[in-house]
């Protein structure tokens, strides 16, 4: 997978998943993202649509049946996060990037 296409990719939908432990973080991203109307994740999809950059891990190579490896990956090596990093919401975090979807707030865990 070409790195920063990765990471433009998966790091907006990361910091959607760590939202509910970094509420100060979001309130600033709010202010100075374009058209949030006060929710940064809102104003974090605009932006993202307004650069049209590549949402999507499948447009790189990943495949779908791949998702379940890379969360085995992940969650074998540990690190700090804002949010304890689980296997359900981190998959849900995965499918989401690899078919390109918008960010939401609404992992389960």
């Amino acid at each position: 997978m070409p790195h920063s296409e990765t990471h433009t990719i998966i790091l907006p939908h990361v910091l959607v998943y760590n939202a509910p432990n970094i509420p100060k973080v979001m309130e600033r991203l709010a202010k100075v993202l374009p058209r949030s109307g006060g929710n940064a994740i809102e104003g974090l999809n605009v932006l993202l649509r307004k650069i049209g950059v590549s949402r999507a891990l499948k447009d790189y190579g990943l495949k779908e049946e791949d998702i379940d490896r890379a969360v085995s990956i992940a969650i074998s090596n540990p690190y700090w996060n804002p949010r304890a990093v689980e296997r359900k919401p981190l998959r849900e975090l995965l499918r989401r990037a690899w078919a390109g979807e918008d960010e939401r707030a609404d992992f389960e865990g």
